[in-house]
């Protein structure tokens, strides 16, 4: 596909989902940048629903980062592990919280190569933090956008950088923050993975899929 049918496809996709879902945002709680990350390395593989319980409990408990840089890993470990795959997680959460209170001097940086210094925190958990937090464009490609926008033929990838590559090539970076969210309602709502409801989702007069 050209570029300029790309553009012009990824215009309507956008136009599209800002109708179907004007008030999309970020399911996890973000009530600061340092909680917001901690949320996002739990979340790989694990319902953001889960998380923020989960994450709670945690604060409550140990409310600061060096709380958390205090803590001992088999305890963390203990505390999140209703989030699956907790013994990496947990060493992910206390790199991260010893990065904040020594070399980031307590304030989670605003880059996103340097947040990713962090293990556990790669591509997708940075773009959120810079986006959410700090209003920097940037597209959050989750499992659901990646499905989305593969369906509606924006992109052929199913590599995450690859996706996101060709999103920031074609959508205006005034939309970057926003239309991964948007794109998470329509996989979550319609584009379901093994049984998207083509016939009423609100994309299915343009999207690839629909029309096959």
């Amino acid at each position: 596909m050209r570029k300029s049918d790309k553009i012009k496809l990824a215009d309507r996709t956008w136009e599209a989902l800002s109708a179907a879902f004007p008030d999309a945002s970020c399911s996890l709680d973000s009530d600061s940048p340092e909680r917001l990350a901690i949320r996002g390395i739990l979340s790989a593989q694990c319902t953001d629903v889960r998380v923020n319980i989960t994450a709670g409990e945690l604060f409550e408990k140990y409310p600061s980062m060096a709380d958390i840089d205090a803590l001992p890993q088999d305890e963390l470990e203990v505390l999140i592990k209703p989030c699956g795959l907790y013994k990496s997680k947990a060493k992910s959460i206390k790199t991260f919280a010893h990065l904040y209170c020594t070399k980031w001097g307590g304030e989670v940086p605003r880059d996103v190569n340097a947040l990713m210094e962090c293990p556990g925190v790669g591509k997708k958990i940075a773009n959120l933090i810079v986006g959410e937090i700090y209003g920097i464009p940037a597209v959050v490609v989750d499992t659901h956008c990646k499905r989305v926008m593969k369906r509606i033929g924006i992109t052929t990838h199913d590599e995450p950088l690859k996706v996101e590559a060709d999103l920031v090539e074609v959508f205006p970076e005034d939309t970057w923050i926003s239309l991964g969210h948007k794109a998470v309602e329509l996989g979550r709502t319609y584009c379901i993975s093994r049984a998207p409801k083509c016939d009423v989702c609100p994309l299915n007069d343009f999207c690839k899929r629909a029309g096959v």
